[in-house]
């Protein structure tokens, strides 16, 4: 085996020893549920990139504190009670995810911590407040991630959003979260937390989690030196391009310093052009004339510019001579400044790379020195939140009414059980299939006839009748369409209303679908 794959074999073991298997997660939910249940969250702690500190006060005992960490880090995804220092963010800004947790959670009491289908994912049910909030954990590795769920597991926030990719993403805002696919491994075939991780020397910080106090004793130590080791590289590259470009601005400033000694010879080509301006004529691209400055006299070939006069020639020369001249003077300083400059990085470079190396301390020691420039962050608050998905797409009638018009069969049960008024209008076609249709209503004004009449062609066209002249549609009012216990998505009953027979125009449907007409699309 070759030294490239022992470092391979190497990074995959230490990867696997950061990371927990879902047999030890479910070990540690089995340990830390009976702790934290019932508890109140009484802070959100921040921890970019992607950990997460929640603060909780003991069930029972108010006085007492519980820190669960959680951390969805790609090579190091764990939970864990926290008992030692953690360094907390610098003061930089915090993402959307971040600051909504840190608003919506406190306050709120934990019903239960449970593991999901026995797989790498720990839920979080959060009782209090207007609308269900649960955080979720999905604790696997590359594509671990935090989120916020709502009513019906709606993904209401999360961490990492989806990568944009064909088909329907898993994870988007505004949709039921569904788990990962596949199933997760038999959890006998899995090392267990203690033949993972040996007994720590020190006696566990809290008692009644012994588990929970292996993973902090051995993986936060492992976690901050491949943070250290992290921060050091990317310190080093730094420091790299700006020594990269302060030697290619030496190796120029050489160069220049050579021309500048030429500066002498470049006058006295001006005054052998001027000395001869007969023999020079505009259009010429070089002449040959007697060099009256070297002994003998010998031809010397001097290139011209062919655009200019021959006086335009001679003063070109001149304007070349001094400036060479001027650059004499400042080039040397300069040059100086620069070595310097390499010298001092050269140094900076050496000392990051040296083991017991503090790349924070080096990092603000070179931008005060003016080495290094001062690390830009991205403002994620000046990025808007993204809008969530709803389940519907949104028409506007003659008169300017809302219609909505469901996605999908599951969309048409949230659109018409979550996303509208007991009097609201509710229409879908009488003998096929098709999206449910919402027409939205004021308090004690009724409906638009032809707005009805414009929702109906929706239905209608949201169906496999698209293509038919005639349809009928069932028209009702939304408090008396209801949901059967257990029925498919979509398939709902009626216990009032009508039918309208719907004799479709082209015209009304061109309107209703043009591009100024529709949102949500």
């Amino acid at each position: 085996m070759d030294s490239g794959q022992r470092a391979l074999g190497l990074q995959r073991r230490r990867r696997a020893v950061l990371s927990l298997n879902a047999r030890q997660i479910g070990e540690l939910v089995a340990e830390l549920d009976p702790l934290l249940s019932g508890a109140e969250l009484r802070d959100v702690h921040p921890l970019p990139p992607r950990d997460l500190l929640l603060v909780f006060a003991g069930a029972g005992d108010p006085a007492r504190v519980l820190r669960l960490r959680l951390a969805a880090d790609p090579d190091a995804s764990r939970l864990h009670l926290q008992h030692g220092r953690v360094r907390r963010s610098a003061g930089g800004p915090l993402g959307p995810f971040f600051r909504r947790l840190a608003d919506e959670l406190p306050g709120r009491t934990l019903r239960r911590l449970e593991q999901v289908r026995g797989d790498r994912i720990v839920l979080l049910e959060l009782g209090g407040g207007e609308e269900r909030r649960a955080l979720l954990a999905e604790l696997t590795g590359r594509h671990a991630n935090l989120l916020l769920l709502g009513p019906g597991d709606e993904v209401v926030d999360l961490l990492v959003p989806a990568p944009s990719r064909k088909g329907d993403p898993r994870l988007v805002v505004g949709r039921a979260w569904r788990p990962p696919p596949g199933s997760p491994p038999p959890a006998e075939t899995l090392s267990s937390l203690a033949e993972a991780l040996p007994e720590p020397a020190e006696p566990a910080a809290e008692e009644r989690a012994p588990l929970s106090w292996r993973v902090e004793a051995h993986l936060l130590p492992a976690v901050a030196g491949r943070e250290l080791d992290r921060a050091r590289r990317a310190l080093t590259r730094r420091i790299d391009r700006k020594l990269s470009r302060a030697r290619s601005l030496a190796r120029g400033l050489d160069r220049r310093v050579a021309a500048c000694a030429d500066a002498e010879r470049v006058r006295r080509d001006g005054e052998l052009l001027l000395a001869h301006l007969g023999q020079v004529r505009r259009g010429m691209d070089s002449v040959e004339l007697p060099d009256l400055y070297s002994a003998g006299s010998p031809p010397r070939r001097i290139a011209l510019e062919p655009r200019l006069d021959p006086q335009g020639n001679a003063r070109r020369y001149f304007d070349r001579a001094a400036k060479l001249e001027r650059s004499s003077a400042e080039l040397p300083e300069e040059l100086e400044r620069t070595r310097t400059r390499i010298a001092a990085l050269e140094t900076l470079r050496g000392r990051a790379g040296a083991e017991d190396a503090d790349p924070a301390a080096l990092d603000a020691e070179g931008v005060a020195a003016g080495l290094l420039d001062a690390p830009q962050e991205a403002d994620p608050r000046k990025r808007p939140p993204p809008a969530p998905r709803l389940p519907y797409r949104v028409f506007h009638g003659c008169a300017g009414s809302e219609i909505r018009v469901g996605r999908s069969a599951r969309d048409n049960d949230a659109l018409t059980f979550r996303h509208c008024r007991g009097n609201d209008l509710w229409l879908h076609t009488a003998d096929a299939p098709g999206s449910h249709v919402v027409l939205r209503t004021s308090r004690g004004v009724e409906p638009d006839p032809e707005e009805v009449l414009d929702a109906a062609h929706l239905a209608v066209h949201f169906s496999p009748l698209r293509k038919a002249s005639r349809a009928d549609v069932h028209v009702a009012r939304r408090k008396e369409v209801h949901k059967p216990r257990g029925a498919p998505a979509g398939l709902v009953t009626l216990s009032g209303g009508r039918n309208l027979g719907v004799r479709v125009q082209p015209a009304r449907l061109e309107r209703l679908l043009s591009p100024g007409r529709t949102t949500n699309d």
